[in-house]
């Protein structure tokens, strides 16, 4: 079976940085498009980041200049880099991943999220 387990969430300052990571394990053939998204009470779900297999990244306008996706294919791994972070910011992040965990059978999965709390 596969999951995705998240680290690296917390508590900072305005202006301070924070660095998630999100590991893949389990039966895994290949691994199509990763992204982060975050939850803030309230509000729906909403896409930060996402990198395809090939590296291509894409970013939601409120974090753009901010915030950087990268993966560790090697390591089955995805990272969000968060930099300047602002109170709105606050949420709980969520990484997925579209795994093929074998030539023919795909599903998305999810990670169990992490706490981002931006508070002065």
């Amino acid at each position: 079976q596969v999951q995705l387990v998240e680290s690296g969430g917390g508590l900072v300052q305005p202006g301070g940085s924070l660095r998630l990571s999100c590991a893949a394990s389990g039966s895994i053939f290949s691994i199509g498009p990763m992204g982060w998204y975050r939850q803030a009470p309230g509000k729906q779900r909403e896409l930060v980041a996402a990198v395809t297999s090939g590296g291509t990244t894409n970013y939601a306008d409120s974090v753009k200049g901010r915030f950087t996706i990268s993966r560790d294919k090697a390591k089955n791994t995805v990272y969000l880099q968060m930099n300047s972070l602002k109170l709105e910011d606050t949420a709980v992040y969520y990484c997925n991943a579209d795994i093929f965990s074998s030539s023919w059978q795909r599903r998305v999965y999810w990670g169990q999220g992490t706490q981002v709390t931006v508070s002065s």
